[in-house]
């Protein structure tokens, strides 16, 4: 099934505010998600997410790290151009142009949460509404994690979020 045919997806993808945050997101419309050098998360962007998936944009490395906004993918996984950029702090000098190792997808902004959706508020409903959401297991670190829809929902409500999942 292509991916533009097929239901959408939700994930939660990690940054680090003072690197990007929501509010950089919002004030730009939309922006690459670069420098992803895990391989786990880089064949869910590659393989997995497509335009109109949508994202909980999750400040990590933070007090309190949580959940800040929505955001959509507006293009889907293309070569990391920061890899082959000696200067960038992505660099990778084993990726080649013509087989690229890394990927990155755009994100576009859709809505600042109105109520920031701490880690421990998340932890809090781990056993009841988000039992088995991945960003509340203990030691699970990944950057961008798959979301269950009825997850994606209840912290949309957390969030008090504008923003409706059908």
């Amino acid at each position: 099934m292509s991916k533009a045919r097929r239901k959408r997806q939700y994930w939660l993808m990690k940054s680090e505010p003072d690197v990007y945050s929501i509010d950089d997101l919002e004030r730009a419309g939309q922006g690459e998600w670069e420098g992803v050098r895990n391989y786990q998360a880089r064949n869910m962007m590659r393989d997995e997410m497509a335009i109109g998936d949508l994202v909980l944009f999750y400040h990590s490395n933070a007090k309190p790290p949580g959940v800040a906004g929505v955001a959509r993918i507006a293009a889907e996984a293309y070569p990391d151009h920061h890899a082959f950029d000696p200067d960038s702090n992505y660099y990778d000098p084993k990726s080649d142009p013509d087989n690229p190792r890394w990927v990155m997808v755009d994100v576009a902004f859709v809505e600042k949460l109105p109520e920031f959706v701490s880690l421990e508020t998340l932890k809090d409903e781990a056993s009841g509404p988000l039992e088995g959401m991945l960003v509340v297991r203990r030691g699970q670190r990944l950057s961008i994690q798959p979301v269950d829809k009825a997850h994606f929902v209840r912290v949309l409500q957390l969030g008090k979020a504008k923003t409706r999942v059908r």
